[in-house]
């Protein structure tokens, strides 16, 4: 997935594969010998259809579901048979934009408590008043700047608002690795636009970034190496470019066809 060092590696996952129990006993596979790495810097983004299996190989990689077989390696270390404790110790190094972001949102919180919230449970260094300086940089930083807004609860905001909290949390604490699923589908265009730049900005600083989405576009806008997932299975992978202009899989070309001509990262 990428030209960089594998000593550079921020996720490597080999062959994994995640299985559930359905209401009549069969068992379904939702991700298949899924291999991937990303490098520091990196972005790498995951396209596929509803039920291809993308939330489910970042739950994974999160520790969030039971991998059936595998492995998965986050900032050089092996997340087998490591403790709940020190697994939450890599977590920590990672901000997880959830794809549902009515779920993402303590709904006992304001909307400024529940972005310092990831501060707080982390034991950050961060002082009170820098926690609520950051947090509050971060909120207007993805246009919720009123005061009302800081003290609502997530009852009290549309899709579109909790979806940017959710986004301000995962932040809070300057991720080394960013997993975003679907960061941006409750924005309307322009909204959208100022996400991604926002997002364009981390990975400038350094951060690496897995963007999961079902818009072949966006992926194309926003990473250099594409992953196609389709039936829990990676169908295609190669640099934006490769995959967009020479898509080589029946189901990426249909993908493909959709996607207006662009100038490829």
């Amino acid at each position: 997935m990428t030209e960089k060092n594998v000593m550079n590696n921020v996720l490597e996952v080999k062959d994994l594969t995640v299985r559930f129990k359905s209401k009549a006993s069969a068992v379904h596979t939702a991700v298949d010998g899924v291999s991937l790495s990303l490098a520091e810097g990196d972005t790498l983004a995951i396209v596929g259809e509803s039920g291809s299996g993308k939330t489910t190989l970042m739950k994974a990689i999160m520790g969030f579901v039971e991998r059936g077989a595998g492995s998965v390696n986050l900032f050089g270390r092996s997340t087998d048979a490591i403790s709940f404790s020190e697994y939450n110790e890599l977590r920590r190094m990672c901000g997880y934009i959830q794809q549902d972001p009515y779920g993402a949102i303590p709904p006992g919180l304001t909307v400024l408590d529940s972005v310092i919230e990831p501060a707080v449970i982390a034991k950050s260094s961060m002082g009170k008043n820098e926690r609520r300086e950051r947090a509050i940089s971060l909120l207007n930083t993805l246009g919720l700047e009123s005061e009302r807004i800081f003290s609502s609860r997530a009852v009290n905001l549309s899709g579109g608002q909790r979806q940017r909290v959710g986004i301000a949390r995962a932040l809070m604490l300057s991720p080394r690795l960013l997993l975003c699923d679907e960061p941006t589908s409750m924005q309307d265009v322009s909204t959208r636009g100022e996400i991604i730049e926002i997002l364009d900005d981390c990975v400038t600083s350094g951060m690496s970034m897995l963007f999961i989405t079902h818009d072949l576009m966006l992926a194309g806008r926003v990473a250099k190496n594409i992953i196609v997932m389709k039936d829990g299975k990676i169908c295609e992978a190669g640099s934006t470019e490769e995959v967009l202009s020479s898509p080589k899989h029946p189901y990426t070309k249909i993908l493909a066809e959709a996607v207006p001509k662009i100038e490829y990262l």
